[in-house]
């Protein structure tokens, strides 16, 4: 199982992962130039380092997360979040043209949530045990 990861890992790096992933560290560097958009900068490069390696990596609901990442998910999902899921749904139709492709197409479509609302989720490890909330 950890070869077939590995695999699909490199060929969606090569793929899409790359390209996404500029894209999400260009809107980071962005946003952490205003000064008041930094939280908006953090999520934009973990979710970078996601679109890298997404294979073997899920979205958990992180515990405790309240009415500020709500807050701020709504004012992301306005600015750049809707954005963020069209560019996925569009590499996720590209991608599942050729039955080879199928598998990364899913994977593009599981960033949307984190996409969509970077706060309040944290990405983990598929293989980390999971605690009862998070089922």
């Amino acid at each position: 199982m950890a070869l077939l990861r590995l695999v699909l890992n490199v060929v969606w790096l090569v793929v899409a992962g790359l390209w996404l992933a500029l894209g999400y560290v260009v809107a980071g560097i962005v946003c952490c130039i205003l000064i008041v958009t930094i939280p908006f900068g953090i999520a934009s490069f973990r979710m970078a380092a996601y679109a890298l390696w997404p294979f073997g990596r899920e979205l958990a609901r992180r515990p405790g997360a309240g009415g500020a990442s709500t807050a701020l998910n709504v004012v992301w999902l306005i600015v750049a979040g809707w954005w963020l899921a069209l560019g996925h749904i569009g590499t996720a139709l590209a991608l599942a043209v050729t039955v080879v492709g199928i598998p990364l197409a899913w994977a593009s479509l599981k960033m949307i949530p984190v996409a969509l609302a970077p706060f309040g989720n944290e990405i983990v490890d598929s293989d980390r045990p999971r605690e009862p909330w998070q089922l």
